[in-house]
């Protein structure tokens, strides 16, 4: 499977899933949940304690909300960047969160997951 060559909506269909796991296993905290679906290369600099320090100290990464707006995606050598405008429940404005999906073997694996 290509990611690349899908359509916008083919991968949102892929990609929603996996963000809306990370934004609930970022709300609870959850090391297990929140990189269950990382590649090897992205599990091996995710740090438990280092998560834990962001989420104690970034109050936004716990209180997420599951309302997103897809935006769109972005296309490059092996990999697909989904933008999505993300929101809070107690942090008021808008945010960008931003997910990187490509192959590993046979399966979509997360490559990147920032939120600004």
């Amino acid at each position: 499977m290509s990611l690349e060559n899908k359509k916008d909506e083919e991968i949102f269909k892929i990609a929603e899933p996996l963000w809306d796991n990370l934004i609930k296993s970022s709300n609870m905290k959850d090391y297990g949940g929140f990189t269950k679906d990382f590649s090897s290369q992205m599990l091996y600099g995710a740090n438990e304690v280092e998560l834990g320090k962001q989420w104690a100290n970034n109050k936004l990464l716990t209180n997420l909300s599951i309302k997103k707006e897809f935006l769109g995606c972005l296309r490059r050598n092996d990999f697909v960047t989904i933008l999505f405008k993300q929101k809070s429940d107690t942090i008021p404005g808008d945010f960008l969160g931003r997910l990187v999906l490509g192959m590993e073997g046979e399966e979509v694996k997360i490559f990147g997951a920032t939120i600004f």
